[in-house]
């Protein structure tokens, strides 16, 4: 059987290949990718601003079970599979053997990228979302979706969607606190969500009308507009009037913008938290200047957070479930585009024409 992949075949180029599917393997499972999200990552790898080079784009992504390896019968929460059943992967590796593994800390494990960034040439080729199949590794978690879970919703689970309940999970954010979300995109929508339903006041910060509009539907009480407040002194005084003076117990920043996280050490309150998701680059361009007496004499502290534990994943998809009737989820895709106008897709998505664009891989054309 013949499958088809999009690859990275150069600096904003991609290339459509085929490949035969390969028999499934023992500890592996072969899913037929029915839907697949543009992240932000993928356009910077796109963009040729990442490691990773002429791989298999896509790593959010929603498929069906097209068969499963010898003793691979569950999920990893214990839940009976078969051909047919939605799940989603967690899209990097656990080794469990190097120090971040042995430590607990699989979130960051130093093979974690090693089967998502390989070339697209290399066995066993189906290794990115932007495909008609994927093969899941033994060494990665995966876990059925929720029938309420729609399957654009799904796609985006196991990436910014997961990364976000970890980061709240583990933040110690407490009911009545305020925290302030720099960027209104799906990542600071999704935050917010969660923000909401754990008793929090959000505070939302972005420039773009139509994000801060949708921020409403996503539990926010309170939208600062940059045009409106165009410095950082006059955001943080609009923080402080809505707060009583209180200020910001906690500002996180889903901007990917490095000047965001300069601006959030000043709009944090003594003994507040930052936390840091969207900056992910460690290229020197990235390089930003901040003013480090600000957190010693505030007493801050800044956690950075990459990728999740890789149960959370489930834990999200209960969470999902469970508030989907509350929260619009379902509204932060606009475009759906087959595999053959991945490229197009891309540049649509890079020039921000559409805001959250979904590969079909599967669908007729």
């Amino acid at each position: 059987m013949k499958g088809k992949v999009a690859a990275m075949t150069g600096v904003k180029e991609v290339e459509i290949r085929e490949y035969d599917v390969p028999t499934t393997e023992k500890g592996c499972v072969t899913m037929e990718v029915i839907k697949s999200n543009i992240c932000g990552s993928d356009i910077h790898m796109w963009e040729g601003k990442h490691i990773f080079k002429n791989h298999v784009l896509g790593h959010e992504m929603v498929g069906s079970v097209s068969e499963l390896g010898e003793g691979v019968e569950t999920d990893y929460a214990g839940e009976q599979i078969k051909i047919g059943d939605r799940i989603v992967p967690v899209y990097y590796l656990t080794c469990q053997k190097c120090e971040a593994c042995l430590n607990g800390h699989f979130n960051v494990c130093t093979r974690g990228s090693d089967y998502q960034g390989q070339y697209a040439e290399k066995y066993p080729h189906f290794t990115g979302g932007f495909a008609t199949h994927y093969i899941i590794h033994p060494n990665q978690y995966f876990y059925k979706v929720p029938e309420g879970v729609s399957d654009n919703v799904a796609a985006g689970a196991n990436c910014g969607i997961a990364q976000i309940v970890y980061a709240m999970d583990n933040s110690g954010l407490e009911i009545n606190d305020t925290i302030v979300i720099q960027g209104a995109g799906g990542l600071g929508l999704f935050a917010s969500a969660i923000s909401k339903t754990m008793g929090a006041n959000v505070i939302i910060i972005d420039s773009i009308d139509s994000r801060l509009e949708e921020a409403k539907k996503f539990g926010a009480n309170h939208l600062i507009n940059m045009k409106e407040f165009n410095t950082i002194e006059k955001r943080k005084e609009e923080i402080s009037r809505v707060t009583n003076g209180k200020g910001a117990d906690f500002v996180l920043d889903v901007a990917g913008v490095p000047a965001a996280f300069d601006e959030a050490v000043r709009l944090a309150k003594i003994g507040g938290t930052v936390i840091e998701i969207g900056n992910v680059s460690v290229d020197e361009s990235q390089n930003v200047s901040i003013v480090p007496g600000l957190i010693t004499r505030k007493c801050l502290t800044v956690k950075g957070i990459l990728r999740y534990q890789p149960w959370y994943l489930y834990k999200t998809l209960q969470f999902l479930e469970r508030y989907n009737d509350q929260f619009p989820f379902d509204s932060l895709t606009d475009r759906t585009y087959s595999l053959s106008e991945s490229q197009l897709a891309m540049q649509k998505a890079a020039s921000k024409e559409v805001t959250r664009a979904i590969i079909e891989p599967n669908k007729a054309e």
